[in-house]
């Protein structure tokens, strides 16, 4: 959507409106469907508590060749499914159903050029396109591409939303690819190798998959995509990793291929070694399936390289064992037989019979289980569609003991919250541990990240519950925030606990630096990605506006900004007088329509100046954790606490459904989670209280600074995931809000609305301490450096550089 720059804001350019917005009574949700039973509640023996709903059903592909099917006068021996080549049309082979008129040509009249069908004279041997079209292609949904740069190979796929076989593709397209962008009309999927992996633990072969897309696609499939998916679909499932007794395991019932693990140099040092000291040999095991039968499977066992560890594999072993295992095209996956375990103890804990579950929410648990087994892996849903009731479920279903980590004593007390919401559990059988509250693991631990990857002296009763984490053998961790993981800080929390599945939860699978991809070695694959789009649309999360607005600088702001050093430039930026008079008249407006307000910033010296100006309370890293909560209680429950300003403290894990509009007035560069992240605050299900479904999220920009250059990343992101976005000018804002004003027969009384008030405030932001500026710039220049050394390590790699070449080009 390319809006006009100078477009009114939804809310505040109205200049007919003589009252604050009407307040519309809120739908109810339809996309949400009652699941009132426990998933372990009465299943045989063996039986998935969660129907499969990778987009195969009984008899599914014939019903849809015969929704493809054209009635045509095709002779006699020709088949309709047969590919036509792109510009062709031979009358033996197409319908009168897809037969098109002729296009007319006309000739430019300055070259002469025939446009009437489609020319490659401009384009390269790599560029152009070989497409064969199947004669009912209407019909079909999908376009499958391929593309080979002469470094890196793309097998994309484009689907129409508006085909109406758009619901079953698009299930499929969740099952085998992954989503590069998702807008209103079109979504662009991409083949990988993870996402290959993905299908084949769902039981999907290579066959069904070619099938599915031969049927649904408009084009003739690419040799080379065939051959693509049939390389990363066949070995999946032949290596295994499991937990038994404290010590992991590579398992497979084939022989030919643990021998082959066995004998790797890098794998060996991986292996468990005998009294001896050599590595321990494998050993073939018969296992009884459900159906009463036995098979034989073969397995070497892990061990630790540390000695103060008591059982298990090293962290760092383990992490290289199964980088090495997917370079040998042999992924290992974990997979927990957890209604066949007869060691570890089952915990009372079901789903009350008033807990529902929302469809995506049923979706992304049948990714998770299949036969009676779960599987490792992340579930990516948007911020206020129910992560932690798909946790909550997962533990019901499991019924062993669960670890659940989080970022802060926040979130901690949020999950505790919620399994007493929606389990049967124990409230007794609930633990903590905190700084506040060192309580000994029961059925369910709750804690955070650097609790656990604390590596300084502990207290005395700290270290009695790290002994207690450390022995027990976990049937579930659930990894909140899971982005955060490959941070080199908290992935020690994997080397510490010993657990047969970890599932991952995020609302935002994204990283500025190159680390993202170290979750496929130290969780698993991604197992399912809602489309928030889809879930706005049903009523499952709010309705969100987006709106950039640009600030000019005020003459005296910009002449220092041009001469002041980068860190006086950037508290210049934020201090925009025009930031300051658009923030108060947004929160003004949007406070008289009922709403509640979070304003961001992640300057702190910026944040207690807008606060103190602007007369709201605010919240950073150096707030106590009681004054925290106090702020926040009162933001969620009394109307005379409107807005709140906070640091990049409340980006994650913080809970403000009541919440409806975000003014954001400085950022992290150009940190797609940070935006994405923000945005989840207000994405949430509204209060009882709140009769309105809809959202606005306002980003302030000083015109002609270096915050614009960062601002068309994020905005890119937000487009991607089908977001309106709009672009105005402040002046739009300030005008409205002055009528709005006269109109009550008010006057309008600007902060910093004189010249004095505003050189005061320049003079403010002069005065500043270098110690605070340079506290302040370092953290951000620490991050933009880290941001841009991993986009070079990135475009290294895909440039397949000899490494003496990626070494100067990094130093470049």
């Amino acid at each position: 959507q390319a809006p006009s720059p100078r477009a009114p804001s939804p809310r505040v350019a109205s200049p007919k409106a003589t009252s604050p917005r009407p307040l519309s009574p809120r739908q109810p949700n339809s996309g949400c469907s009652p699941f009132p039973r426990s998933p372990n509640r009465d299943l045989p023996q063996g039986q998935n508590p969660w129907p499969p709903s990778h987009g195969f059903v009984k008899n599914e592909l014939a019903e849809l060749k015969g929704i493809l099917k054209v009635e045509s006068s095709v002779p006699d021996g020709t088949s309709t499914d047969q590919p036509v080549a792109c510009g062709s049309s031979p009358t033996s082979q197409v319908s009168a159903f897809d037969k098109q008129p002729p296009k007319k040509k006309r000739k430019l009249p300055d070259k002469g050029l025939d446009i009437g069908a489609p020319t490659h004279n401009n384009l390269d041997d790599s560029e152009k396109l070989d497409v064969t079209m199947y004669p009912n292609h209407q019909k079909r949904p999908l376009w499958t591409t391929y593309r080979n740069d002469g470094r890196t190979e793309f097998h994309r796929i484009i689907l129409e939303t508006f085909n109406p076989l758009y619901p079953q593709a698009q299930q499929f397209m969740v099952t085998i690819a992954e989503p590069v962008s998702r807008t209103e009309h079109i979504h662009e999927w991409e083949l990988t190798s993870d996402s290959l992996y993905a299908a084949a633990s769902f039981g999907i072969d290579s066959r069904r998959i070619i099938e599915r897309l031969t049927a649904l696609s408009k084009v003739q499939l690419h040799p080379n995509t065939i051959s693509y998916i049939e390389k990363n679909s066949k070995n999946f499932g032949k290596a295994i990793l499991v937990l038994e007794n404290q010590i992991y395991y590579v398992e497979g019932k084939d022989q030919e291929v643990i021998d082959g693990l066995h004998r790797d140099k890098m794998i060996r040092e991986a292996i468990r070694r005998e009294p001896d000291g050599s590595v321990s040999p494998i050993v073939s095991t018969a296992l009884s399936t459900d159906t009463g039968t036995t098979e034989r499977v073969f397995r070497f066992p892990l061990v630790s390289d540390d000695p103060n560890q008591k059982a298990g594999v090293h962290f760092k072993a383990r992490e290289d064992l199964k980088r090495r295992c997917r370079e040998l095209q042999l992924p290992l996956s974990m997979f927990y037989d957890f209604r066949n375990d007869k060691e570890n103890p089952t915990i009372d804990l079901d789903l009350k019979p008033t807990t529902h579950l929302r469809p995506y929410q049923e979706t992304a648990l049948t990714k998770m289980f299949s036969n009676g087994r779960s599987r490792s892996g992340i579930i990516v849903l948007p911020c206020g569609a129910g992560k932690t009731l798909v946790g909550v479920t997962a533990t019901a279903t499991i019924k062993r003991r669960t670890l659940v980590l989080c970022l802060n004593t926040v979130s901690v007390e949020q999950w505790v919250h919620q399994f007493k919401m929606w389990s049967t559990i124990d409230a007794r059988r609930i633990t903590k541990f905190t700084a506040e509250h060192k309580e000994m693991p029961g059925d369910v631990l709750v804690t955070t990240f650097n609790m656990l990857s604390f590596s300084g002296d502990r207290a005395t009763r700290s270290e009695e519950v790290m002994e207690q984490v450390r022995s027990i053998e976990w049937g579930l961790v659930l990894l909140d925030e899971v982005h955060v993981v490959p941070a080199e800080t908290f992935r020690k929390v994997i080397e510490i606990v010993h657990a047969h599945c970890i599932l991952g939860l995020t609302a935002t699978l994204l990283r500025e630096d190159d680390k993202i991809d170290d979750l496929k070695f130290l969780i698993g694959p991604k197992l399912y990605e809602a489309n928030w789009l889809e879930l706005s649309r049903a009523g499952s999360l709010a309705t969100v506006q987006c709106v950039e607005v640009h600030c000019p600088m005020t003459k005296e702001f910009y002449e220092e900004y041009l001469n002041a050093d980068a860190s006086r430039k950037t508290q210049l930026y934020i201090m925009n007088p025009y930031k300051f008079w658009c923030t108060q008249a947004l929160i003004e407006y949007h406070e008289r329509c009922g709403d509640k307000i979070i304003v961001f910033s992640d300057s702190v010296p910026a944040l207690h100046e807008y606060a103190k100006k602007l007369g709201r309370p605010f919240i950073e890293g150096r707030v106590g954790q009681s004054e925290r909560m106090s702020v926040l209680d009162h933001f969620k429950h009394h109307p005379e606490i409107n807005t709140i300003f906070i640091t990049k403290v409340g980006d994650t894990s913080i809970d403000l459904p009541e919440a409806t509009v975000i003014i954001q007035i400085s950022s992290h560069f150009g940190s797609r989670r940070q935006e994405a992240q923000r945005l989840g605050r207000i994405l949430r299900p509204k209060g009882k209280n709140s009769t309105s479904n809809k959202a606005y999220f306002y980003s302030l920009l000083s015109c002609d600074t270096k915050e614009m250059y960062y601002c068309s990343k994020r905005q890119q992101f937000l487009l991607d995931q089908g977001y309106a976005y709009k672009v105005i000018h402040a002046q739009v804002i300030l005008d409205e809000w002055e009528r709005m004003i006269k109109r009550r027969k008010g006057e309008v009384k600007k902060k910093l609305g004189s010249v004095e008030e505003q050189q005061k405030l320049l003079k403010t932001v002069l005065k500043l301490t270098d110690e605070t500026l340079k506290e302040d710039e370092a953290r951000r220049e620490a991050e933009e450096k880290s941001a841009r050394e991993a986009q070079r390590t990135r475009r290294a790699t895909a440039l397949n550089m000899h490494p003496i070449l990626r070494n100067l080009y990094k130093k470049r």
